[in-house]
C-alpha cells in the first residue's frame, strides 16, 4: 500500500477519523466515509473527502479500500458490523475501541494483553463490538483509546468556560491521548499494512484528572479551579462512570510494533500545544 494509492473508508467521519482522514488526503489518499448529516458532507466534499449519510443511503464503498470504524456501538453492538459485517470478510478493518473494555484495575497497568472484563455497560458494548468484528474482518486491529483531548474538547475549554472543577477521588489515574496522535499512530497502522491485533493509543503518563485541570489553569493564568471531593460531586451518570475505573495504559507493544511515539508524551506538551496553536 502506497500514500497515492492507498484508499480509506471511515464509517463515522468524526473527531478522531477526521484527523486521520485529512493527514491522508494531502498525501494522496482516497478517502471517504460517512457522517449524519448532508450538511456535513457537502463540507467534507469540499475537502476532497466523499461522505455518505448513513444511516440513511446505502454507502458507496470502494472495493479496494481499508476500513476504519469508528460509530459508537449501542446495546447490540456495532451497527456497522451489523449492517456490513457480511461484506467483510476479505476487508482490513480498524477498530477503535476503549480501555474501558478492561474495567476496573485499581490503578494497575492494562497491556495489549490484558483480558478484557468489562464492569460497566459502556466497557460491555465496546467488547461486544470488538468481537463482532473479530468474527467478521479478513483482519482486524482493535485500537483502544483512552481519554482524547485536542483543540475544542481539553481541560483549557473546562477552564475558561467557568465550570471546572478538581474532582478528588485518592488514587484515581487516567490515561490520555492528544487526538494528532490518535492520527499519527492510524496511519502508522496503515504503513505497516495494518497487521492484526490489539494495540493501545496513550500517552506515556498516567495522571491523576485534578492534575490536568490545575496546569490548564496555569496556562491560562486563571485561579485553581474549587477542589470538590468525588463523593459529594454532582457528577453526570457518564462522568460518574468514568471515575468508576482506575487504572495506567501501557503504550509499550504499541510502539514496539509500530514505530510510532507519541508527539505529546504527556498532558503538558499537548495542553501547551494546543494554546501555542490557538495563538499562532
Amino acid at each position: 500500500m502506497t500514500d497515492t494509492q492507498g484508499s480509506l473508508y471511515a464509517f463515522g467521519l468524526g473527531y478522531s477519523a477526521l484527523r486521520l482522514a485529512r493527514r491522508l488526503v494531502a498525501e494522496g489518499w482516497r478517502v471517504a466515509g460517512t457522517v449524519r448529516s448532508a450538511q456535513k458532507a457537502d463540507a467534507l466534499g469540499a475537502e476532497g473527502i466523499l461522505a455518505d449519510v448513513w444511516p440513511g443511503s446505502a454507502p458507496d464503498i470502494p472495493g479496494d479500500s481499508v476500513w476504519l470504524v469508528s460509530v459508537p456501538p449501542d446495546e447490540a453492538g456495532c451497527p456497522v458490523a451489523r449492517a456490513f459485517g457480511d461484506q467483510a470478510g476479505d476487508k482490513a478493518v480498524i477498530y477503535l475501541s476503549t480501555t474501558g473494555v478492561y474495567g476496573d484495575l485499581g490503578g494497575n497497568w492494562a497491556f495489549e494483553w490484558t483480558p478484557p472484563a468489562p464492569d460497566n455497560p459502556r466497557g460491555a458494548r465496546r467488547w461486544r463490538a470488538e468481537q463482532q468484528w473479530q468474527d467478521a474482518a479478513g483482519r482486524l486491529a482493535s485500537v483502544r483509546l483512552p481519554g482524547i483531548y485536542g483543540p475544542g474538547r481539553s481541560a483549557l475549554d473546562r477552564v475558561r468556560s467557568g465550570r471546572a472543577r478538581r474532582i478528588i477521588k485518592p488514587g484515581q489515574v487516567f490515561s490520555r491521548i492528544h487526538v494528532e496522535d490518535i492520527a499519527g499512530g492510524l496511519q502508522a497502522l496503515l504503513d505497516r499494512d495494518i497487521p492484526a491485533g490489539v494495540y493501545h493509543l496513550c500517552d506515556d503518563a498516567p495522571a491523576p484528572p485534578q492534575d490536568v485541570i490545575s496546569h490548564a489553569a496555569g496556562l491560562l493564568g486563571a485561579g485553581e479551579p474549587p477542589a470538590v471531593d468525588f463523593d459529594s460531586a454532582d457528577l453526570s451518570a457518564m462522568a460518574r462512570s468514568f471515575y468508576s475505573e482506575c487504572k495506567r495504559v501501557s503504550n509499550a507493544r504499541t510502539k514496539a510494533a509500530l514505530g510510532w511515539r507519541p508527539l505529546y508524551p504527556t498532558y503538558r506538551e499537548g495542553l501547551a500545544a494546543i494554546l501555542d496553536a490557538e495563538t499562532d
